[in-house]
């Protein structure tokens, strides 16, 4: 007992609208129906735990978790309670305590059981059709101060794994975990080549039909990480829930889960971390800043781009650094930055000629082709060309040089070059190419499940006010009117902003 406060769980219980005798009879009921019938809670013991810090043994804050999930329609875990025995119980800053948002670094030994309890609880939420959105973003510069001593220190890997006493026995702290057992060489390759199919997936189609898929996947690799492995296969172990985690996040942002999202992104830089591949884990972080400038955050992205840099350890590849300046520079552009934008993506064209082939190609870069240079290229530029019209003309070209390489299926990144290419053409006052390009993405969105292309139609569609006289325009107008997905509800996107 720490004898202060958990303000982590009084927050939490503060947004449930339970009394403490409330909380106290669900906690026995829910226990029971987890197999725990001989667990007693009553109100004084709630008090304590809220009040005074203290930490209820097992299976209590595994029981909390689930009931504070279930009750706030978003994953909830046993970190978000301030429930975990080797960290601190949830004191803010200002009481003479630093603590990290979100038990964000947890401790080495914390990642598997972090991962499996957060995709137990996802998959949950997912069984009962509820969004999971009831929750902040974490800032950028908030996550990075977090993680940034934690990311420059190497992993305490211990065989990478938990220390168990018995490394045929799971760790019990995972939650709804399936039977796990050791596995072999063979078990991870098939793991990772599940993992490029879910990547191709992803790109052509979008992340709303097969998240659950991944999800679902990952909760499995937690339970797998939870037993000893020779550490050359416990490594490739890492790399696999590194990979999945980050396609978790990308899907769920991909259908606005922006919070779950997040918590997937730095799931994903714990577990390339524990898998000593620090590359990987700032990598996972550049996808976090993307998510940031797709909301209106770019100076949170540029935090986080810091961080992704050098966390990384100088063991970044070119094609890796230019895929990174150009998130960098999409945010600069988003804050009208024109001359710093420029010279970003100047440095990311001459990392990415620089990028001969003679490292190890990295498997979670293979999808950075040419064609996507030039389309964060023209994305940036179209960005820009809300400060600055004569953008749009750059954005025109890169563009165009986007769409003539598009020939590998990704019909997202199709769509988002004839949305950026239709938006320059706007404000370059072209209508008639604009209106071909969006009737060109406009085609192609009904068979996919991102958001974000609808979120992008919305901004092309702001532009087309100016042009409504026009014929064709005001039949595409009314197009996109009848073809944008209905508002989501209007608590969803406050707990997003």
């Amino acid at each position: 007992m720490s004898g202060r406060p958990n303000t982590r769980l009084s927050d939490l219980f503060g947004l449930t609208g339970w009394s403490k005798g409330e909380l106290a009879r669900l906690v026995n009921k829910q226990a029971a129906a987890m197999g725990h019938p001989q667990l007693a809670t009553d109100t004084s013991r709630v008090r304590r735990w809220i009040d005074k810090g203290e930490i209820p043994r097992d299976p209590v804050p595994r029981v909390l978790a689930a009931l504070f999930t279930e009750r706030l329609g978003r994953v909830v875990t046993i970190e978000d309670l301030g429930l975990v025995r080797h960290g601190r119980a949830g004191k803010r800053q200002g009481d003479g305590i630093e603590e990290h948002p979100d038990g964000v670094p947890w401790a080495p030994e914390r990642t598997a059981a972090v991962l499996t309890e957060f995709t137990g609880m996802d998959l949950m939420l997912n069984r009962r059709g509820l969004v999971g959105a009831g929750a902040a973003l974490a800032a950028g510069s908030t996550l990075s101060s977090a993680m940034h001593d934690w990311l420059h220190t190497d992993p305490v890997l211990r065989a990478d794994a938990p220390a168990l006493d018995d490394p045929l026995h799971p760790d019990p702290a995972g939650f709804d975990r399936y039977e796990a057992a050791p596995i072999g060489s063979q078990e991870i390759e098939e793991l990772e080549r599940s993992v490029e199919v879910f990547r191709a997936w992803d790109a052509a189609r979008g992340g709303g039909l097969q998240r659950k898929a991944v999800v679902g996947q990952l909760n499995e690799v937690g339970g797998m990480l939870a037993y000893r492995h020779p550490p050359h296969l416990q490594r490739r172990l890492w790399g696999v829930a590194a990979n999945l985690a980050v396609l978790a996040g990308w899907m769920s942002h991909d259908v606005g889960l922006e919070p779950t999202a997040q918590k997937y992104f730095v799931i994903a830089a714990h577990a390339a971390r524990e898998g000593g591949d620090r590359p990987r884990a700032g990598e996972a972080l550049s996808r976090a800043a993307r998510q940031m400038v797709h909301l209106g955050r770019p100076d949170d992205a540029l935090d986080l781009m810091k961080l992704a840099q050098s966390g990384a350890g100088g063991r970044l590849q070119p094609r890796t650094k230019a895929m990174f300046h150009t998130i960098e520079a999409w945010a600069q552009a988003s804050m009208g930055k024109g001359q710093a934008m420029r010279r970003t993506l100047g440095q990311a064209e001459d990392m990415f000629v620089a990028d001969r082939g003679d490292g190890e190609p990295l498997d979670w870069m293979q999808t950075f082709k040419a064609e996507d240079l030039y389309g964060m290229q023209a994305l940036a530029y179209r960005t820009l060309a809300e400060f600055d019209p004569d953008a749009a003309v750059h954005a025109q070209h890169y563009a165009d040089k986007a769409l003539a390489l598009r020939v590998d299926g990704r019909e997202r990144s199709k769509i988002f070059d004839h949305l950026s290419m239709a938006s320059a053409c706007f404000i370059a006052d072209d209508p008639e190419q604009a209106d071909r390009y969006a009737r060109l993405a406009l085609m192609s969105m009904g068979a996919n499940s991102s958001r974000r292309t609808w979120d992008r139609l919305r901004e092309m569609y702001r532009l087309t006010a100016q042009y409504a006289g026009y014929p064709k325009i005001h039949e595409l107008r009314e197009e996109i009117r009848l073809a944008l997905p209905k508002p989501r509800a209007k608590s969803q996107n406050r707990a997003q902003a």
